[in-house]
């Protein structure tokens, strides 16, 4: 007798693939109406194992075994294949666990300076064609120039400065602060000229050490580096701040 009723299906299925060539599973639905042959294709993309060298495996949700999917000219709604059900593919061609994502095996591509050089669509032809950077000969011989000025000027400064001499440092958008010259010359951890300074108050960084090197002794925090054009040298009392009075 007929009942009324009409027993529809979805026609799509989402279902977990893992593989023998991964660690992980990825989720992807599927049309119930696809040829395993051309689920095969699909899944290619999805895993890296060529659709000719693979083998499908069936698990249910609680990951049991159900079946092999052997014909590759079933359906894929002929099997027993349910929402969050598991495809496994098997690879047959030998591929290893993770050997997809091994980046060690992948053939590195280098180009000689000669040969990058030649080419005429890269950045470096760009660059050049535009006078960008150092391919602007000017530019970088005024740079040049102005680095070199800069350094004797910084030299000078540096000679005219003794160990010794009270001084002020003015730095931009720092305030100003009085101390004695307690080092002049070259350091180790940055190039050109400096002069080490150790404040009347903990202004500073350091003891008169920088990277492990002691360039002059003072009370931590009342040391600092500056470039020479940033002191100047002259009589600067030390600031009576009043702590003798009653």
């Amino acid at each position: 007798m007929d009942s009324g009723f009409t027993v529809v299906t979805n026609p799509t299925v989402q279902v977990r693939i893992t593989s023998t060539l991964s660690s992980f599973d990825v989720l992807r639905s599927f049309n119930r109406g696809i040829a395993v042959a051309e689920l095969k294709g699909k899944l290619e993309l999805i895993v890296g194992v060529p659709s000719s060298s693979m083998d499908l495996e069936i698990f249910s949700v609680s990951d049991e075994f159900l079946q092999k999917m052997d014909d590759n000219e079933a359906l894929l709604g002929s099997y027993h294949v349910d929402d969050d059900c598991r495809i496994h593919v098997i690879d047959r061609s030998g591929g290893q666990m993770g050997e997809l994502f091994d980046v060690s095996k992948v053939e590195k591509f280098e180009l000689s300076d000669d040969a990058y050089n030649k080419r005429t669509e890269s950045a470096r032809s760009f660059m050049k064609g535009h006078r960008i950077g150092r391919f602007n000969k000017e530019e970088m011989a005024k740079k040049k120039a102005d680095l070199a000025a800069r350094e004797e000027e910084e030299k000078a400064a540096a000679e005219a400065i003794s160990v010794g001499n009270r001084c002020k440092v003015e730095v931009s958008g720092q305030p100003t602060k009085i101390g004695t010259v307690m080092y002049v010359g070259t350091v180790d951890f940055k190039p050109g000229y400096w002069v080490g300074v150790k404040y009347d108050e903990p202004l500073g960084k350091h003891n008169g050490a920088v990277e492990g090197k002691q360039y002059f002794e003072c009370e931590n925090k009342y040391g600092g580096f500056l470039k020479p054009l940033n002191v100047t040298v002259g009589d600067f009392p030390e600031e009576d701040y009043g702590l003798d009075e009653i």
